[in-house]
């Protein structure tokens, strides 16, 4: 893989001096035709069977497109309206929803939880470690955990007294008109038992029909061999049961850049990089990633379900452009390693990074 990204990267070069006299490569225009031309083929090396893809600007898709199959049986194609599983980004939701309470002042950042008298296992910890991962020991400043990320969960059931996913649906899909969005698999069941009048019948059918079309996930062993696999139904949580399609994380993305969702001062704190206990910046922010690539601001988050699904979520905040990518296998991020803080590990993110920076 990361030969192939090599000789992207060649090529990439050979075109900006072929063009340079026309078309600059390396403005939003002009890396399509070499990101849509090179993410197909990091697709078929990495033997990923379907892909949809974006780039927002100015809250507004400017190109989408579908690669490969959502479900290979079928032949069905994939769309940039197939909706997959999101995965650990998911969590920005939560972080979302979280930091409202903060600008509602019903949680402050450097509060211990258990103050609150919130029931999570690690009532020490505040808002702010649990949302960028930070640890109280100082020799390990920042650690990646799904399972202390989705102490979250309850934290916002405290905040909003009513079910997470409850407050994901009215606080966000709802209100963003976010129709081809679910908040967790396990809706697909018409016999989950559900609080009385969680939800109207009506909605619980425009979710269960989502989740008849969503991408197939696969176990990838190489690229001629990916079989089928379902995971396990999931409920939303702060760490993931997400499903949603490229073009409903597209009104996300711009109700966040629009400052709908959240205020300008909050977004700055979420999008720089937090501060571990000995004062040395971590690779977070508060629900984000953070990082520098080539001289500029790169937030973003990645998803990945076990043998089934991933995706990718880059923003370069200074050019009001982001990169969406989700994927109906786990290869988007899986050998890569991101969770370690470089999202430029994943050759995926590497490509749009080095045309769009």
């Amino acid at each position: 893989m990361r030969r192939l990204l090599t000789g992207v990267v060649c090529v990439m070069l050979g075109v900006s001096a072929l063009t340079s006299a026309q078309q600059p490569i390396f403005t939003p225009f002009g890396i399509i035709p070499v990101l849509d031309a090179y993410l197909e083929a990091l697709r078929q090396q990495a033997g990923i069977p379907g892909m949809s893809a974006a780039i927002i600007r100015d809250g507004e898709i400017l190109w989408e497109k579908g690669y490969g199959f959502q479900n290979v049986a079928t032949r069905e194609r994939a769309t940039p309206a197939t909706p997959y599983m999101l995965g650990d980004a998911s969590g920005t939701l939560a972080a979302i929803l979280l930091l409202q309470c903060v600008e509602q002042r019903r949680l402050d950042l450097e509060t211990p939880l258990g103050q609150y008298g919130i029931d999570i296992p690690e009532r020490t910890a505040t808002l702010r470690d649990l949302l960028s991962h930070r640890q109280a020991n100082g020799t390990v400043p920042f650690v990646y955990s799904q399972d202390r990320y989705a102490q979250l969960t309850a934290v916002m059931e405290w905040c909003a007294p009513q079910p997470y996913r409850k407050s994901v649906s009215h606080r966000i899909l709802n209100r963003l008109a976010m129709v081809d969005s679910v908040p967790g698999t396990d809706l697909r069941d018409p016999n989950l038992q559900l609080p009385e009048g969680l939800y109207q019948p009506e909605e619980l059918e425009r979710y269960r029909r989502v989740l008849e079309r969503m991408a197939v996930g696969y176990r990838v062993e190489s690229r001629s061999k990916a079989d089928r696999f379902d995971p396990q139904p999931m409920p939303m949580t702060a760490t993931g049961g997400l499903v949603t399609t490229v073009r409903d994380l597209a009104k996300l993305d711009g109700a966040l850049d629009n400052r709908i969702l959240l205020l300008d001062e909050t977004l700055a704190q979420a999008w720089h990089p937090a501060l571990s206990t000995n004062g040395t910046a971590m690779p977070t922010g508060l629900g984000w990633f953070v990082q520098s690539y080539n001289g500029r601001r790169v937030v973003w988050h990645f998803g990945q379900v076990p043998n089934a699904y991933s995706s990718l979520i880059i923003k370069l905040p200074e050019r009001n452009l982001t990169f969406v990518l989700l994927a109906n296998s786990d290869k988007l991020v899986a050998p890569f390693n991101v969770q370690l803080g470089d999202v430029s590990r994943s050759v995926f993110a590497a490509l749009f990074l080095r045309l769009a920076t």
